[in-house]
């Protein structure tokens, strides 16, 4: 493994460095609030800005707009972007969907779709969960039937991110009730303004919409939105998710937080006039918290680097999700409790204080280690793919 970014690598940074200086406010702390309309108007904006750059589909392939940028170039971005907490990172359009056509799309949805998603100028949501299917994906039971040259769906999706945003939503539907858990499963495209769909809001454990329950009543979808092949939806659905868990987000998320929190702690005084940092125990937790965070880049950086030579890395995208999503959690925990009171504030201003701020973000950290695979999930993979042992 060589990790010593190259020169086109850190002009890179540096460039995107200086427009996120340019184009966030001044003072800018993070992370955007998508759940308000002030925030969501921004969203939009730094997209569209982002595409006008060809940095949300840098790693696509020319054919389609991109500039088959390397992985480690797409690593740096993402690292950029999610340590400035800085919104407009399209990850269902761009980083998700827009791949998988690009492998099972036909001629036509690749026209219809691919161009939209690099200009910015759609927003997908992903509609696999289920009331009573989370992580077993394979049990999900919203039924798709074929009927002449169109699907009708009924049932229901849940926890699903932006639905009450979104123009289209990419999902798994059951197409034949009869068929093995991971067969009979199609993977269609679905306009969120078809008659018979209804976005009901679920508010979140931090206070925000960003989830939502849609149902399905009725609702008609041409044929020609199925991606790949009829009943093989669960093959396309598993390639969509290893464009999924790339997460030096959770990563420079936490490296962002743990530098606040040293700041806080090497200027805010205790009753006996002492500095917080000068506490042995806070020090100590400090130092365990910047190896852990270490310890994650590297393992993503890894990811990237398979990559870069053509190695598809299962069992290493797995440990990856686990070590950011974990050490994120860690990062903020500590955070709250060193806070102590203070720490439980839920200032309206969330860009004035840390106190106001963190105890939010580690509501919002609760579905990192569930989101794309819970981490025991994930645990599993590394089993029985990396280590072979047995199933039992």
């Amino acid at each position: 493994m060589w990790f010593e970014f190259n020169e086109e690598e850190l002009a890179f940074r540096e460039e995107l460095r200086e427009f996120l200086d340019d184009e966030l406010a001044d003072g800018w702390i993070g992370p955007n609030d998508e759940s308000s309309e002030e925030g969501w108007e921004l969203y939009c904006r730094m997209r569209r800005k982002l595409a006008e750059r060809g940095w949300l589909t840098m790693t696509w392939p020319k054919e389609y707009g991109g500039q088959e940028a390397s992985p480690m170039i797409s690593l740096i971005f993402a690292e950029e972007m999610s340590y400035r907490r800085a919104p407009g990172n399209d990850r269902f359009g761009t980083r998700m969907l827009g791949p998988t056509l690009m492998v099972f799309g036909t001629d036509e949805q690749k026209r219809k779709y691919l161009s939209d998603i690099a200009q910015g100028g759609i927003q997908w949501c992903q509609g696999y969960s289920e009331p009573n299917t989370g992580s077993d994906l394979a049990s999900l039971q919203t039924f798709a039937e074929l009927r002449g040259d169109e699907f009708v769906i009924n049932g229901s999706k849940i926890w699903t991110s932006l639905a009450h945003r979104a123009d289209m939503m990419f999902m798994l539907v059951r197409t034949d009730r009869d068929a093995e858990r991971h067969a009979g499963i199609s993977f269609l495209l679905v306009d969120m303004k078809s008659p018979g769909i209804q976005v009901n809001p679920i508010i979140n454990i931090a206070g925000a919409h960003s989830f939502n329950q849609v149902m399905f009543d009725d609702v008609h979808v041409p044929v020609e939105n199925l991606v790949g092949e009829l009943h093989d939806g669960w093959n396309v659905a598993m390639n969509l998710l290893n464009f999924e868990r790339g997460n030096i987000d959770y990563v420079s998320w936490a490296q962002k937080s743990w530098e606040e929190i040293r700041d806080y702690a090497a200027t805010t005084r205790r009753f006996d006039g002492s500095l917080m940092i000068d506490d042995m125990k806070v020090r100590r937790r400090l130092a365990e918290l910047e190896a852990e965070i270490e310890m994650a880049r590297y393992i993503t950086y890894e990811v990237a680097w398979l990559q870069s030579l053509g190695h598809p890395p299962s069992t290493e995208a797995s440990m990856c999700k686990i070590a950011a999503t974990e050490v994120n959690t860690a990062v903020l925990d500590f955070g709250v409790e060193l806070l102590g009171m203070p720490g439980l504030i839920d200032d309206p201003d969330e860009h004035k204080d840390l106190a106001g701020r963190i105890f939010k973000m580690r509501m919002y950290q609760t579905s990192g280690p569930i989101l794309a695979g819970t981490n025991e999930i994930q645990k599993n993979i590394i089993a029985y793919r990396g280590l072979e042992l047995p199933r039992r």
